[in-house]
Formats: structure tokens, sequence, C-alpha cells
């Protein structure tokens, strides 16, 4: 049987059936920016998330930082590894709650795809560079890549998604950009901002995966680096009531420090996953909204109790005061921030040097932001080395 035999009796493999009221459904999409005919078996959500994993940028997160950089080790997580974990919590609490795992594995996979190398450090240099040119975001930018920059297809750039998809990704946007959108491309993903809505139940649950993630692989990096100890995540109540937990449960794990760790930060992850479900079935319950387009003008209803909501916060302060403004971490991000500043500075009196000619583009300091968004750690590094003849960091 040829191919295209195949492609005309194959079966349509629809998941919709599956989510619950208040949840997003494919087939009731609000589209892409340009028709194209659904995919014979495959969702529209389901198409976008492998649209996504075949691109480009999607593939160069697995060398850009989260918090440790490139060079620093091969076990740190990196944005790939983080967003692969989490696009994982997102499936298990939307199956749970009624939602689409498609979509929400969909938005989780994309969400990173605007970061610059070296994680937020990198960003805030960009930013600064960028300031008389309207600035940088990676959320933003986010969205950009997968809108613009990827070019894949001959008709249009990026990535052509579905609404639903694009507007996960905008997880914030200043209201002055929102309603310039909202001009150019009437009840688009700006809308909201400026109607003063909510996003879909699946992109309010990525939100959260992508909080609880961060925080339990950041304590695992931290540890593994040195920077952390058990002894001083005690202070945190959310990892030291599972760490009495764990070695009640299993008190020879006290002489396998990597072993007790791993148990606590599982037992971190359930707990925190689980305290979503629940939080969010009360809120469903109280709210019973009826549709996916009901729940956007209602509060936020995916979230933590207050309970877990402030164990975390606590947590997340712990986190930044000693392990994000440890000065080992800030004499090497304020390293990168040098190498980001020095790139976009001889780029913007040199701009030959960049691939293509950006003075031909309609904006060109904005082509000069998205091309150094788009490297990687190493790859930024190789450039600065080739640009300036220095090496900022020993290999």
């Amino acid at each position: 049987m040829n191919d295209r035999r195949v492609m005309e009796t194959a079966p349509t493999f629809v998941r919709d059936d599956a989510v619950a009221p208040w949840g997003s459904r494919a087939a009731e999409s609000k589209g892409r920016r340009w028709h194209e005919p659904s995919a014979p078996t495959r969702t529209d959500f389901q198409r976008d998330r492998d649209r996504i994993v075949h691109c480009s940028a999607f593939r160069r997160l697995v060398y850009k930082t989260q918090v440790f950089l490139n060079h620093e080790g091969d076990l740190f997580r990196t944005r790939l590894t983080h967003s692969l974990e989490v696009a994982q919590l997102g499936r298990s609490m939307a199956h749970s709650l009624g939602l689409n795992e498609d979509l929400v594995e969909a938005i989780a996979l994309a969400h990173d795809l605007g970061h610059t190398p070296f994680g937020h450090a990198g960003q805030d240099a960009l930013d600064g560079c960028m300031k008389p040119y309207g600035g940088f975001e990676h959320n933003l930018q986010s969205l950009r890549v997968v809108d613009k920059l990827e070019q894949r297809y001959p008709e249009w750039d990026g990535l052509n998604l579905c609404f639903e998809t694009r507007e996960g990704i905008l997880k914030r946007c200043p209201l002055s950009l929102a309603q310039e959108w909202e001009r150019d491309e009437p009840n688009g993903v700006g809308r909201r901002f400026v109607a003063g809505e909510q996003p879909s139940l699946e992109a309010q649950l990525t939100n959260l995966a992508d909080e609880i993630a961060y925080n339990a692989h950041d304590i695992d990096d931290g540890v593994r680096s040195g920077l952390l100890t058990l002894d001083m995540l005690r202070e945190v109540p959310l990892f030291e009531r599972f760490r009495e937990q764990t070695l009640a449960d299993h008190p020879a794990v006290a002489n396998h420090p990597r072993r007790l760790l791993a148990e606590i930060i599982r037992r971190m992850l359930s707990e925190q996953v689980y305290d979503v479900i629940r939080a969010t079935r009360q809120q469903l319950a109280t709210h019973a909204p009826d549709s996916a387009d009901m729940a956007r003008r209602m509060p936020p209803l995916v979230c933590f109790s207050e309970d877990m909501k402030r164990e975390s916060a606590t947590l997340k302060r712990f986190l930044f005061r000693a392990l994000y403004r440890h000065p080992q971490v800030m004499a090497t991000t304020d390293t990168a921030k040098t190498v980001i500043v020095e790139l976009f500075d001889f780029y913007s009196r040199n701009p030959n040097e960049l691939p293509g000619d950006p003075a031909q583009k309609a904006n060109p300091m904005r082509a000069l932001a998205d091309y150094i968004a788009g490297m990687t750690d190493r790859y930024a590094l190789r450039e600065h080395h080739r640009l300036t003849g220095r090496r900022v960091f020993l290999d």
C-alpha cells in the first residue's frame, strides 16, 4: 500500500473525549494564523507539539543554561531537560484535572525557546543593551521564535501554531504591546491582557508546573554543585518535612546522601503535584466553568493551596539567597553578562559580522537581539573568543 493510500485510510485519533468541559479541545481551537487542513492522524495540539520538537530553537535548548553554565558540568539541568520535566509534571496534573495533556505538553516544550544563553543573566544583559530599542524579555521572545524566527515552511514565517499554544507561551505582556498586537491581530494573543482575562487552564497549569520543576531541580543541582548542603536546606519547612519522613521510613538512607536527596525531592514533587490537583479541583467545584472560554473570564483557577503557596514562597526565597545570589554563581553570571554586552557592542558596530545583512531588515537592532538570543552558551563563548581574543571561562 503506498503512502498516499495509507494517509487516505488512516483513522483520525481524536483525544478530546477525555477533556472536561473546562478544558481546551483541539477540535474547537481558535485556529492558526494561516489556515491549514488538519492532519489525519493527529489533533492540532499534537501537531503543534511535534512542530516544536522538530524546530531548531528547541534543539539549541540542550546547550542553554538553567542555573549553572553549560561548561560547569554535564549533569546540571539545561533549558532542554527543564522543559522536558515541566512537560512531564504538566501532563501528570492535566490528566487528573480533565485538561488537554497535548496542549500542556506543547506549551511546556515551547515556553523557554526564547531564552538567551547564560540563563537569566544573559536575559538581563541583553535587556540592558536593548533598552533604547524596546528592551528584551525571554517570554516575548519565545512567542517571536514560533511566530517569526523559525523558517521551515514555504508560505509563512514561524511554526503557525494554534492560538491556544501561542497564548500559553505568552506568559506576560506589557499592556501597551498587547494593545498594539490587538490592533494587528484582533482577538489574538494580546486580547486577554487588554480585557483583563486569564489564559486557558492548560496555560495556567504549565506555569505552575514550571515553578514546581525549577524549585526541585535547583535544589538538586545546588547540592550537586556543593553550593548547597542538606543541612542548609533544613531551614526550608517543605524540605525538612520530607527529610524527616524519609529518614523515618528508611533509616539506612542516612548513610547515602544522594539517595536521601533523591527521595526527598521525589516526595516534594509528589506533594506539590497532589496539592495543585486538590486545590484546583476545589476551585473548579466553586466556580463551575462550563467551557474553556468561561474559565478565561474567571480568576485563576489552577493553584496551590494557601499552605503550599507559603511553603513554595519560602523555598524560593531560600534558593534566591543561598544559591542564585551565592558569590560563586554571581561571579560566573557577571562574567556571562560581560560576554553578552561585548557581543552586542561588537555586532552593533560591525553589522557585517552578522549572518545576512541586518541593515536591510526592518529593525536591525531587534535582528541583532534575535541573533544573540538564539546563541547557545558554548557558541556565545566561541564567538566572544573569536571576536575579542579572550577566553573568559576555562574549558
